[in-house]
């Protein structure tokens, strides 16, 4: 179906098209109509067309997010940020205290708001990564079969995966970055938007997450407008977050740069110390 003939289908009268974004399977599009312009994301693959949904199950915890215009089984019409009380998050916004403090009532309310929803629903969670199957894998691609670590994890994969399967989840966004960010042009709010890895875990995945982007005094804030978390999740996530990682690192054509210190925790002996520490 083409991008005229999904609009047409949501009875948006159109004026003009122009793709802003193709990558994997997504493509993105501005929208002119005579009135206004929107955002539509397109999704080839049916994994990734998750994020409709997403939208709803957000809006339906009321977690603040982008305006949904409309919506097939295959695609989303948003509202354009650059039309919208929002504006782009930047680089400058990882340094910023005010901006930080904003994303840290907002992530609140996507813990709080999402427990109850997350208790009853199936949704993508990274821990669901954590197999037998993808250590093996990872272990392989990265030449580090010889290490001492992976007989380790082999042996006490049960009680790992059980702790880790066994704490409260939640929802979480998963993606923090700031080219995902939207904050009000009266610094009122920020919102973070695409949801294609929005799930379910624990808290402090998403902590972690938006902290190792922000700068000392940004990351002081949000955690102060954040409020307590159950800091012994930070076990947890020392040892599950690498192996995240390097699954998802191990299914690219090319090892990419961001998992570069996971490979480097594997490798030093950082990882083995956090496994010990958990069991």
């Amino acid at each position: 179906m083409s991008i005229e003939t999904k609009l047409n289908h949501m009875g948006i009268a159109h004026t003009s098209i122009s793709l802003l974004q193709n990558k994997d399977g997504v493509s993105v599009w501005r929208v002119e109509t005579k009135e206004n312009s929107y955002i539509m994301k397109c999704f080839d693959k049916v994994e990734h067309r998750r994020e409709i949904l997403n939208y709803q199950i957000l809006t339906s915890l009321e977690i603040p997010t982008l305006n949904v215009v409309a919506h097939t089984a295959s695609s989303i019409v948003l509202e354009d940020i650059n039309r919208s009380i929002y504006r782009l998050g930047t680089v400058e916004d990882m340094n910023d205290p005010q901006t930080a403090t904003l994303l840290g009532m907002w992530y609140k309310t996507l813990h709080e708001n999402g427990r109850e929803y997350s208790k009853k629903h199936l949704l993508y969670d990274e821990c669901d990564s954590f197999t037998l199957e993808n250590i093996s894998k990872i272990k392989e691609q990265t030449k580090t079969s010889d290490l001492h670590i992976w007989e380790v994890i082999e042996e006490n994969f049960d009680a790992l995966k059980s702790i880790a399967t066994k704490q409260l989840k939640t929802l979480t966004y998963n993606d923090f970055y700031y080219t995902n960010l939207a904050v009000a042009r009266d610094n009122s709010s920020a919102i973070m938007f695409d949801y294609n890895l929005l799930g379910k875990g624990y808290v402090y995945a998403d902590i972690r997450n938006v902290c190792t982007s922000l700068g000392e005094d940004a990351k002081t804030a949000f955690l102060l407008a954040y409020g307590e978390y159950n800091e012994q999740e930070k076990v947890i996530d020392e040892v599950i977050s690498p192996l995240v990682t390097l699954h998802f690192a191990c299914q690219r054509e090319k090892f990419p740069s961001w998992a570069s210190d996971e490979l480097e925790a594997v490798k030093e002996g950082r990882l083995l110390m956090a496994i010990k520490k958990l069991l």
